[in-house]
């Protein structure tokens, strides 16, 4: 008995939105062997609600009247009124189709587009760090330490993709090499816990900085994830261990994963810290803290790892869904809404 996938054929053109806290960006897919044409970007705070954001773009770019919308949103997708986490918008599906004139609207969850890109990526989507060769058709996962640390896999079974987004970046973070267990009594704990998102993350950076800075007795301003990233750049002792901390700390992680659900496909690195801590990813201490799994180093080893370079990587995921929904298993049930259930509701 073979795994069901998403029997769900779209009317094209399709609208796929990323909606984040700050900006939403769109794009159109034309058919299923068109390439992703980018609409644009806006921000949230210069619109009411989503349907003035999309009639503001495609007024801008070229006209085309999508049939189909596949959002993606941050935060749990339940009911037919979705808040958003991070802005002021409130997604109304049945109210998006009757005043865009829509055919149906899907909303998944941000990281669930993310893990929906990694198949497709080729080239300079991708940057690898350190060694091991991703296995074809292989289970992979997604890391995304930005304004919090989310974290999605792909599993692979039954030659189907199945997208599993979760809480993953909420596990626990210990202390592991003796320099970590004299630097975490000065963290400040969250709830009576640290949370791998409590230390690797945008919010997390300052937390961080300010318990590294308390180990080495110094003085330290390092308030938001820019000045501890911008610190590093000119050397700060406290930027430059804490960034260092931060690595090596997302390489336990990272490895976590991967041996939990086996990502011979490759783990994959997201998220707005990503890009602006290049060097302390690339140094070698990463991946050493990957791969120190014992006793299972070697078999970390064979699983690389790789920097997400994709600009819109959500959108990509989205996309690839838009264009070949049969080669994804994603759950709908609640997550669809159509025009004949907006005609209903009206």
């Amino acid at each position: 008995m073979s795994m069901l996938k998403t029997h769900q054929k779209f009317s094209y053109p399709v609208l796929v939105a990323d909606i984040g806290g700050t900006n939403a960006r769109f794009a159109l897919v034309d058919s299923p062997s068109s390439p992703t044409r980018m609409c644009g970007k806006t921000a949230t705070a210069d619109h009411s609600g989503i349907s003035d954001a999309i009639r503001s773009v495609l007024h801008s770019g070229s006209g085309t009247k999508p049939r189909t919308a596949i959002i993606a949103v941050a935060g749990p997708v339940s009911g037919d009124v979705i808040p958003l986490t991070n802005a002021a918008w409130v997604i109304e599906p049945l109210k998006m189709i009757s005043g865009l004139q829509l055919e149906q609207v899907i909303v998944l969850n941000d990281f669930e587009a993310q893990a929906l890109a990694l198949p497709g990526y080729q080239g300079s989507d991708i940057e690898q760090i350190g060694q091991g060769t991703a296995r074809p058709d292989s289970t992979k996962f997604v890391l995304g330490p930005g304004t919090g640390l989310g974290a999605a896999a792909m599993i692979r079974a039954a030659s189907t993709w199945v997208p599993v987004p979760g809480e993953g970046g909420h596990v626990e973070l210990g202390p592991v090499t003796a320099e970590d267990y004299e630097i975490w009594p000065h963290i400040e704990f969250y709830g009576g816990r640290l949370g791998a998102e409590q230390l690797l993350s945008g919010t997390g950076l300052p937390r961080l900085a300010h318990g590294v800075a308390n180990w080495m007795q110094r003085d330290s301003q390092l308030d938001t994830p820019a000045s501890v990233t911008m610190a590093a750049e000119d050397n700060d002792p406290v930027a430059v261990k804490t960034l260092e901390v931060f690595a090596r700390s997302l390489g336990r992680v990272a490895g976590d994963f991967a041996l939990t659900v086996f990502a011979r496909g490759g783990v994959y690195l997201t998220g707005g810290v990503t890009p602006r801590i290049d060097p302390f990813l690339t140094d070698g201490n990463f991946r050493k803290a990957f791969e120190a799994k014992a006793p299972h180093n070697a078999l970390m080893a064979k699983i690389p790892t790789f920097i997400v370079r994709h600009p819109d990587p959500a959108l990509e995921g989205l996309a690839s869904f838009a264009r070949a929904p049969e080669e994804f298993a994603v759950e709908l049930a609640g997550r669809q809404w159509s025009g004949a259930a907006a005609a209903l509701s009206g």
